[in-house]
């Protein structure tokens, strides 16, 4: 996670684990009520005891490293196992139970947070793979209707053609005379991390009363993060799992034609 910027999806997850992981026969069997791989059961049930510790959060099919998952990166993976582990047990034994109940709560816990969490992940996967087979001025008018619900007003959505690096401009008011206005760069990139230079190159046409909204169907690398954290201009970057959330956030207020 610290490799990739702090966030990586479920999915990069298991392609990062199988690149550089060696499994045995029996840890490539399927087994369980799922029939799912045991190694990958096995990486989300040690997960929850990460994610106890603080170390991690688990969010809309995404993995965030914190501070004190980072910090406790230097103790080294057994002892960050151990640590985890512990502050799980001890989550658990708050509730009062004893040390058998404990063991056997957890396991059932576990399974059902980790089927729950496979069904969450196969949903928004649904999702990710839809999102990749709608051309870049569908998904540049998924992104006006979701600023739309938001309760912003689009009077401008770029037609096809040269847009001049502005691709939505989004007002908090009918008449856009209230600032601030947005500014919006719309990257239909699914494989694709954004780079430093597209941040700054949006920032670049920005105006008085202008700031900056860069929604991308792929994801930003840490550079472009770090280019938008340091702006003196405010600007607000959405991946593709950032846009999934709120789309599903803010979907019961779209009307019918942007719902559809």
């Amino acid at each position: 996670m610290k490799s990739n910027g702090g966030t990586v999806t479920t999915k990069e997850i298991n392609d990062i684990i199988q690149k550089n992981v060696k499994f045995t026969e029996w840890e490539l069997e399927r087994a369980g009520k799922l029939q799912n791989i045991r190694w990958w059961t096995m990486t989300q049930f040690y997960s929850i005891d990460y994610n106890k510790a603080g170390y991690i959060l688990k969010k809309q099919g995404s993995w965030y490293l914190t501070s004190e998952g980072e910090e406790a990166i230097k103790l080294g993976a057994e002892q960050i196992l151990r640590k985890a582990n512990a502050a799980y047990r001890k989550w658990k034994q708050e509730k009062d139970l004893d040390e058998d109940d404990v063991v056997e709560e957890e396991t059932l816990e576990k399974e059902t947070i980790v089927n729950i969490e496979q069904l969450e992940e196969q949903a928004n996967e649904g999702i990710r793979q839809y999102i990749k087979t709608k051309n870049p001025y569908e998904f540049q008018d998924m992104v006006a209707a979701l600023l739309r619900a938001m309760g912003y007003y689009t009077p401008f959505v770029a037609p096809k053609g040269r847009d001049g690096g502005v691709d939505v401009i989004a007002y908090i008011d009918a008449l856009g005379a209230k600032t601030p206005r947005i500014k919006v760069q719309v990257k239909h990139m699914p494989e694709t991390s954004i780079p430093a230079k597209d941040i700054c190159s949006l920032l670049g046409i920005l105006r008085d009363g202008d700031i900056a909204l860069f929604v991308t169907s792929g994801t930003y690398s840490p550079q472009a993060r770090t280019e938008a954290l340091t702006s003196k201009t405010y600007i607000k970057l959405i991946d593709c799992e950032e846009f999934i959330e709120m789309w599903q956030e803010y979907y019961s207020k779209m009307n019918d034609e942007d719902k559809i």
